[in-house]
């Protein structure tokens, strides 16, 4: 069943819906969804975001280009954002990811961004998804990346966050019901992996599962969805692939657009 029945009482205030789902390094590739689609003349209206696409869905909801994005990612990689810390709670610090981002965001909260966002985070006190949009942006979006046992956990509102993807890897649900239509970016096709060797190997490829496994029910929400097989040849911390998977997101929402040109889709009543 579709989440849009739950929402059907949701006034659709917005056109164009846009979700971006997590990856770590592979959000590179949301990246380049952003940048086909406004050559393509698409501009989202709204964005939800988790992890990398909390990342990248925040930078742009505050005015930056794709271009713009690219060069942070590049210059400012998912590893240098962290910091080593004594493994108690997590292998790696977040400090300089929040230093990069206070850095980047003209905006200090949700409120102040120039499009409006959402992202999540788990929350492991109560055991479930939280959906930020209001109030200060920072911590929320560090809080969405923090991917358990790699990083240190985000202490916030007396509670303990993780990654927003442990629950939620594709948040369609704050928005849904509330867009004419919906375009959902993936970037975690899950794949065969012939070689799973390793204590951060087999890690990597357990969260990596777990997170994906309502990825076909979620994205039954989006009226076009993006998905670039290829970028599961890279590892979730292989920040260094970075202009591949770009090319990545970017080849492939041109070839979902020339299927399906978002101008022939179906608006959904109101």
């Amino acid at each position: 069943m579709k989440l849009f029945s739950l929402f059907n009482k949701r006034q659709k205030t917005y056109r164009t819906g846009l979700v971006l789902s997590g990856g770590a390094a592979r959000g590179f590739a949301h990246i380049g969804v952003l940048k086909a689609l406004n050559e393509k003349g698409i501009y989202p209206d709204i964005v939800s975001g988790v992890s990398a696409g909390a990342l990248a869905g925040a930078l742009y909801c505050d005015g930056y280009e794709a271009d713009d994005i690219f060069s942070i990612f590049k210059d400012k990689s998912l590893m240098k954002f962290a910091s080593i810390t004594i493994p108690r709670d997590g292998l790696l610090g977040m400090d300089n990811l929040g230093k990069v981002l206070r850095e980047s965001l003209h905006a200090e909260t949700f409120e102040d961004l120039k499009i409006p966002f959402y992202c999540n985070a788990t929350n492991l006190n109560e055991g479930k998804s939280e959906y930020f949009h209001k109030g200060e942006l920072v911590p929320c979006i560090m809080a969405s990346a923090s991917i358990p046992v790699l990083f240190k956990p985000i202490y916030m509102n007396n509670a303990t966050y993780v990654d927003g993807g442990v629950l939620d890897n594709f948040p369609v649900k704050p928005i849904g019901g509330m867009c004419e239509r919906i375009i959902g970016a993936h970037v975690n096709p899950t794949g065969e992996e012939k070689h799973v060797k390793g204590l951060i190997k087999i890690a990597e490829r357990s969260f990596h599962l777990s997170v994906n496994s309502k990825i076909k029910e979620m994205s039954a929400n989006c009226d076009m969805f993006i998905q670039p097989e290829k970028v599961n040849r890279y590892g979730l911390l292989h920040a260094s692939a970075g202009k591949a998977l770009y090319d990545l997101g970017y080849e492939e929402t041109i070839k979902v657009l020339k299927k399906q040109p978002l101008a022939k889709l179906a608006f959904k009543a109101s």
